[in-house]
């Protein structure tokens, strides 16, 4: 549905169909396209979608000292930190991701319990979580692209 909207709004402003009007309706085109692809991009990814919709509701979002007191998702990330680099072949580093995305996929389906209930505390504290879980993906991609 996401993706459909998208299009369907790319179609009606995307700079290709203003190129033989005015000037001025070239430039809304293009600052218009360009705000389209921002927020399709913000509501693709479940990460900046949760932090959108709490700053939407005047909640700010968690610092990473938010985390501290939870000795045992700090044990975990600082793990999968080790096996990250650690890794030294393409199958361990397929096992980290693994491992990645499914903490990634249990995140996002809380965080949703948690805007739907109207939480939005939990919401922020699962969204600080699932910060460090982009970092490690980030981090996992660095190491898979040959320097």
């Amino acid at each position: 549905q996401l993706q459909r909207r998208f299009r369907s709004l790319q179609r009606a402003v995307h700079p290709d169909r203003f190129g033989k009007r005015p000037p001025k309706e070239q430039y809304y085109s293009e600052q218009h396209s360009s705000l389209i692809n921002k927020a399709y991009q913000t509501l693709l990814n479940p990460l900046s979608r949760g932090l959108y919709l709490l700053e939407l509701s005047g909640v700010e979002p968690a610092k990473e000292t938010d985390c501290d007191g939870d000795s045992a998702f700090l044990t975990e990330i600082m793990e999968i930190n080790e096996k990250l680099a650690e890794s030294k072949n393409k199958d361990n580093l397929e096992e980290v991701e693994t491992s990645i995305k499914v903490k990634q996929e249990e995140l996002t389906r809380e965080v949703t319990a948690a805007f739907e209930r109207d939480d939005l505390q939990e919401a922020k504290k699962l969204l600080g979580k699932m910060k460090y879980f982009a970092n490690l993906e980030d981090k996992l991609k660095a190491k898979k692209i040959p320097s």
